[in-house]
């Protein structure tokens, strides 16, 4: 069975709306002025900046894309968009009265456009969520699940997404926990084989050393784990839910950006930042190209499997900062200033991170991050995986960056305890990310470009 990633949804409908707001002003616009002759221009493209950015505004404010699979099939959903469709119209009609352009284009044009989007948009999330759930029963698009227990509990837990196949579940089966030292190692394989998205834990059939080791284990694997409370025994004196009600249950983050509006910040962020870099460094990029060339004989570029996102391999771009026969030294760890392997401008590439300026192709392509744990030769993560296997098994559930907090304060790791000090700081990254920490990650990364401190 596929499994067609909804996490897209939120940015489809964000893009849609925009898209949908914009053709409307713009029929209007083709409508208004065949019936009114004098047009200003000037007032028509205020109208319309104004309009895209209280449409913004109220993206914001009303959390429009912020929905789970249960909360995108439901009626609230639709009435929010109403609602804020409204308070867009709202203030956009207090600019125009403000602004003093109340004339009969000015309000004719607000109340068509605003007619004509109401319209589109509701047939837009309509056929939408139609479609979607067309596939869900269908078998596409599912999300996959396991629970822990098998009581009355678990079966209330399989039976509301059995009878709500639109919500796209599909069932991989149940796991007994009874000592949970013995039976670690079968969980795991259980975890394996099913790769499931979540693990629902049914608190009333284990203790909290259990949950707290099933936690541990998902946090180091493709899945999520949600709590199935049981109320103190109020299952077993009929206690149900109505229909249209979600199940209760307590969703635990047991890893970083799994909010879709962290995972789309982010992401946006990191191509909206390289390409950026990668137009305005166009100068720098020729001139770094230049230098390696000059200055020793092989190719400008350096390309090298590293360890990305849940183990995945893939090739790193950087620029060469060592002879091409520096594989016959026989090191592996970087020996800093001292490298015999590093060419004449090798050096200074490293110490201003010149040469990571490549790895913005890396993040445009999705397969790093402009801020994360540094991706790993072979060596590194064989050595990390019998080191601290669990710390370094979490930091491998996001993308790889380009700086870190553990590049900047410990830079190229030349030995083992150096790699487990930069594993603890890229630990306290997942732990306090933000859109600021980045920023403040990047800042610290720059003043060590402008100083020349890197190691």
């Amino acid at each position: 069975m596929k499994n067609y990633f909804t996490s897209s949804l939120p940015a489809f409908h964000l893009w849609t709306d925009i898209l949908l707001l914009n053709i409307s002003f713009l029929i209007t616009h083709e409508m208004v002025l065949t019936s009114l002759a004098p047009f200003s221009y000037h007032a028509y493209l205020n109208l319309f900046l104004v309009s895209n950015l209280i449409w913004i505004l109220c993206i914001n404010v009303f959390r429009l894309y912020s929905f789970t699979r249960v909360t995108y099939n439901s009626y609230s959903r639709f009435l929010k968009l109403i609602l804020a469709i409204t308070v867009h119209l709202f203030f956009l009609e207090l600019f125009v009265y403000v602004s003093g352009e109340q004339s009969g284009f000015s309000e004719n044009l607000v109340f068509i456009s605003y007619k004509i989007f109401t319209f589109l948009a509701l047939l837009t999330h309509g056929a939408a969520t139609l479609v979607l759930q067309y596939l869900r029963k269908s078998g596409y698009n599912l999300k996959r699940y396991v629970i822990i227990g098998n009581g009355d509990l678990s079966g209330l837990a399989k039976g509301f997404y059995d009878n709500r196949q639109e919500l796209g579940y599909f069932f991989c089966g149940t796991f007994k926990i009874q000592n949970m030292r013995t039976q670690a190692e079968s969980l795991e394989n259980f975890i394996e084989t099913e790769r499931p998205d979540y693990i629902y834990c049914c608190l009333s059939e284990m203790n909290n050393e259990q949950i707290k080791d099933v936690i541990r284990l998902a946090e180091r694997k493709k899945t999520h784990v949600r709590l199935v409370p049981d109320y103190h025994g109020f299952l077993n004196n009929k206690f149900a839910f109505e229909p249209r009600e979600t199940y209760p249950i307590i969703n635990v983050q047991t890893k970083a950006f799994t909010e879709i509006d962290e995972q789309f910040t982010k992401r946006a962020f990191d191509i909206a930042f390289s390409s950026v870099i990668m137009i305005l460094g166009l100068p720098v990029f020729l001139l770094v190209m230049l230098l390696v060339k000059v200055s020793s004989k092989g190719t400008v570029f350096f390309m090298q499997d590293r360890t990305g996102r849940w183990g995945q391999t893939f090739k790193i771009i950087k620029f060469r900062t060592m002879y091409m026969d520096a594989h016959t030294y026989g090191l592996q760890h970087s020996l800093g200033k001292k490298d015999p392997r590093l060419t004449p401008v090798g050096n200074f590439l490293r110490r201003t991170r010149l040469d990571e300026l490549p790895q913005f192709l890396n993040v445009l392509m999705g397969q790093m991050s402009i801020v994360g744990p540094r991706p790993l030769n072979q060596y590194d993560v064989d050595m990390l995986m019998k080191e601290a296997s669990h710390e370094f098994q979490k930091v491998l559930t996001i993308r790889p960056g380009i700086t870190s907090i553990g590049q900047v304060k410990v830079g190229y790791a030349t030995s083992s305890s150096e790699n487990l000090l930069r594993l603890k700081y890229d630990m306290l990254y997942l732990n306090t990310y933000s859109l600021v920490t980045d920023l403040y990650v990047i800042g610290l990364t720059i003043q060590v470009v402008l100083l020349g401190k890197g190691r």
